[in-house]
C-alpha cells in the first residue's frame, strides 16, 4: 500500500494543476450528490407526503422541488465531465512521459546494457509496464474527490439520525480487513503476470526478427508451441488475478447492501415507535447508499495499486540503470584525421574473455587493416573504438584523450562506425543518410559519391526521396552497406571505423570505396576489418589478431612473407572466392550452352 501511494505521489507533483481540477470536479460530483439525498428528502417530506395527505399538490412546492433537483443534477454532471476528463488527461500524460523517459534512456544506456537485457523486456518496459504504472490514476480523482462525499454523506447521517448511522458504520472495520487480505492475495499475482508479460513480447519480438530463419528451417511449429506454452502461462496469471478481483468485487458490492438492509431494519422499528419521521428514514438510507459508491470508488484505485507498483518498479529500473558509463569534460576539435591509440585493452562478455592486452597505434589519416579468424575478437575492438562498451582494463586514445574523458557525444561527433549488420530505416533514402543532420543536398550527394552509392540511388524512382522499406528490403545487400557507409560519411568523422562493412559490395567496388576515401578531400583515418586480399591490400598497415590478441602487424607484404597464420587465413579466403567464381563462370556457360 505505502508503495501503491508513492507511485500515486509522483504523478500528483508531476502533474499538479490537472490533479486539482480533477479533484475539484470530482468534489463538486460528491457534494452534489449528497445534496441530491437532502433535495430527496425534502421532496418527500414538504411536497409528496403532504400531496397524499391533500389529495393534491401545490405548484409552488411542485416548481420548487423540480428546480432543486435539476440544478443538483446539472452541477453534479458538470463534475462528472470535469473529473473524467482531467483524469484522463493526467493519466495519458504520465504515460506518455514514461514512455519517452525510458525510450532516451534507452539510447543513453551503453551497448554493454543492452546485452544483458532481452529486447521483449524492453519493449514491454516502453509499452506495458508504462500504462500498468499509471492505471490508478483514471479513478484516483474520483476517489480523492469522493472522499469529500463520503465525509459528507457521514456528517450527513450523523446530523440526522445518530442511532441509524452507528449502525450503517459497522461496515467499514469490514471493508477495511477485506481491502488488506485482496492486497496480499493479488500483489504476487500481479508481478508475475507482468513478468510473463514481458516474457511473451521477448518471444514474439526473437520470432519475429528471426523470421527468416524460422522459416527457411521449418522452424514455425516449434515456434508457435514456444510462444503458445508462454502465452498459456500468461492467461492462467491473469485468470489467477481475475479470480482474486471477481471475488474481492461482490464482496465490496454487497457489504455497502448488507449496511442498507441494516439501516432501513432498524430504521423501520424507530419510525414504527416515532424517534424518526419518514423522510428522515428515505434521507439516511438514501445517503448510505451514496457510501457504495465512494466505497467502489476506492476499491478501484486499490484494485490496480498492486499492478501500478510492478509496473512502476520495472520502469524506474530502467530509468535508475546507469549502465556503468560516465563521461568526462574533454573535447576533440579540429577537422584533422585523428590518431588511434589501443593500450592494454581486456574485454570479457561474462566469464568468457574476448581480448587480451591488445595494444597498437593507428597514425593520423592512415589506414589499417584488422584481420583474424572468427572470434578472434575483431569486432568487440570496433566497439571500444566508438565507446559502445568500455574496456575492462586499458584504454582507447582519439588524438591521444582517453575516450572515457570525453564529454557525451563528442566520441559520435568525431569518430565513426560502419557495422557488419546494416540497418536502413523505413524512410527515404535522404532520411537514411541524414538521420535528422541538417546537411543539404549536396553534402548527401558528396557522400553518396564517396560511398559509390550515387549511381544506384539516382536511377530510384524519386531518387533522394525514395522510400527503402523496412529495413531497407527493397534494396540488395550491397546497396544497403554502401547507404550505410554514406550516412556515416555525411557526419565527416576524422575516424572511421568499418567493421567488415563492404563485404556484400563487388571487390571492385570496394575499391574504389577505400581508394575514394584515401583520396578524398577531407580524408579520415580509416580502420577496416577485413577479409578480401584486394582490400587488405589497400591498407598502410595490417594488424593481425589471434584469440583476441594482437600476434602480428606490420604492411601486408611482410606478414605474408613471415606470419604463417596470416597467410594461411587470407589465401584461405582468396582460395574461396576464386573457386565461387569459377564456379559462377562455369554456370553461365552451361546456361548460354
Amino acid at each position: 500500500m505505502r508503495q501503491g501511494l508513492r507511485v500515486l505521489g509522483v504523478a500528483i507533483r508531476a502533474e499538479k494543476a490537472v490533479f486539482a481540477v480533477a479533484v475539484l470536479s470530482s468534489g463538486l460530483y460528491g457534494v452534489m450528490t449528497v445534496a441530491s439525498a437532502w433535495a430527496l428528502g425534502w421532496a418527500t417530506q414538504n411536497l409528496v407526503l403532504p400531496s397524499f395527505a391533500k389529495g393534491r399538490a401545490e405548484t409552488g412546492t411542485l416548481v420548487a422541488a423540480a428546480l432543486l433537483i435539476l440544478g443538483v443534477s446539472l452541477l453534479k454532471a458538470l463534475g462528472v465531465a470535469g473529473r473524467r476528463y482531467f483524469a484522463g488527461v493526467m493519466q495519458y500524460r504520465m504515460q506518455a512521459r514514461s514512455r519517452r523517459d525510458v525510450t532516451r534512456q534507452y539510447l543513453r544506456l551503453p551497448l554493454a546494457w543492452h546485452h544483458r537485457h532481452p529486447t521483449g523486456q524492453l519493449l514491454s518496459n516502453a509499452s506495458a509496464d508504462a500504462e500498468a504504472a499509471w492505471a490508478p490514476l483514471a479513478p484516483l480523482p474520483m476517489a480523492v474527490g469522493v472522499i469529500v462525499m463520503l465525509v459528507t454523506a457521514a456528517v450527513a447521517m450523523v446530523v440526522t439520525d445518530p442511532v441509524l448511522a452507528l449502525v450503517g458504520f459497522l461496515i467499514f472495520p469490514a471493508i477495511a480487513v477485506l481491502n488488506f487480505v485482496y492486497q496480499r492475495r493479488l500483489s504476487p499475482l500481479a508481478t508475475r503476470a507482468q513478468q510473463l508479460r514481458a516474457e511473451v513480447s521477448e518471444i514474439a519480438h526473437e520470432s519475429f526478427d528471426g523470421a527468416l530463419v524460422v522459416k527457411t528451417l521449418g522452424r514455425e511449429d516449434e515456434e508457435t508451441d514456444r510462444f503458445r506454452a508462454r502465452a498459456g502461462e500468461l492467461r492462467d496469471a491473469n485468470i489467477a488475478v481475475g479470480r482474486v478481483r471477481g471475488l474481492f468485487d461482490p464482496m465490496l458490492e454487497a457489504l455497502p447492501t448488507l449496511g442498507v438492509l441494516a439501516v432501513l431494519l432498524v430504521g423501520a422499528v424507530r419510525l414504527e415507535g416515532g424517534a424518526i419521521t419518514p423522510g428522515v428514514l428515505i434521507q439516511v438510507a438514501y445517503l448510505f447508499t451514496l457510501l457504495s459508491f465512494p466505497i467502489r470508488a476506492l476499491g478501484w484505485v486499490l484494485a490496480e495499486l498492486p499492478r501500478a507498483v510492478v509496473g512502476y518498479e520495472r520502469v524506474r529500473t530502467v530509468l535508475t540503470a546507469t549502465g556503468s558509463m560516465e563521461y568526462g569534460t574533454a573535447t576533440l576539435p579540429g577537422p584533422a584525421p585523428a590518431g588511434l591509440e589501443v593500450r592494454g585493452l581486456d574485454y570479457a562478455y561474462g566469464d568468457s574473455r574476448i581480448l587480451h592486452g591488445v595494444g597498437f597505434k593507428v597514425g593520423a589519416g592512415r589506414t589499417t587493416a584488422l584481420v583474424g579468424p572468427t572470434g578472434s575478437g575483431k569486432s568487440t575492438l570496433t566497439q571500444t573504438f566508438v565507446r559502445l562498451v568500455d574496456p575492462d582494463a586499458g584504454a582507447v586514445l582519439v588524438d591521444g584523450v582517453d575516450l572515457r574523458e570525453i564529454a557525451r557525444g563528442g566520441v559520435s561527433e568525431a569518430v565513426a562506425l560502419v557495422p557488419q549488420q546494416t540497418f536502413l530505416f523505413d524512410d527515404t533514402v535522404r532520411g537514411n543518410v541524414t538521420l535528422g543532420l541538417p546537411v543539404g543536398d549536396e553534402d548527401v550527394w558528396a557522400a553518396l559519391r564517396l560511398a559509390q552509392a550515387d549511381g544506384f540511388v539516382s536511377a530510384l524512382p524519386g531518387g533522394l526521396d525514395t522510400k527503402v522499406g523496412e529495413r531497407g528490403t527493397t534494396l540488395s545487400g550491397g546497396q544497403r552497406q554502401r547507404l550505410a557507409l554514406a550516412r556515416a560519411l555525411v557526419r565527416r568523422p576524422r575516424l572511421l571505423v568499418l567493421d567488415d562493412a563492404t563485404s556484400s559490395v563487388d571487390p571492385q567496388v570496394e575499391a574504389k570505396i577505400l581508394q575514394g576515401l584515401r583520396d578524398a578531400s577531407q580524408a579520415s583515418t580509416v580502420v577496416v576489418v577485413a577479409y578480401r586480399m584486394a582490400t587488405i591490400a589497400l591498407a598502410d598497415e595490417v594488424v593481425y589478431l589471434e584469440h583476441g590478441r594482437v600476434v602480428d602487424r606490420g604492411p601486408h607484404e611482410e606478414l605474408l612473407a613471415r606470419c604463417e597464420g596470416y597467410r594461411n587465413l587470407v589465401t584461405a579466403y582468396e582460395r574461396e572466392e576464386a573457386e565461387r567464381e569459377a564456379l559462377g563462370a562455369e554456370e553461365e556457360e552451361e546456361v548460354s550452352a
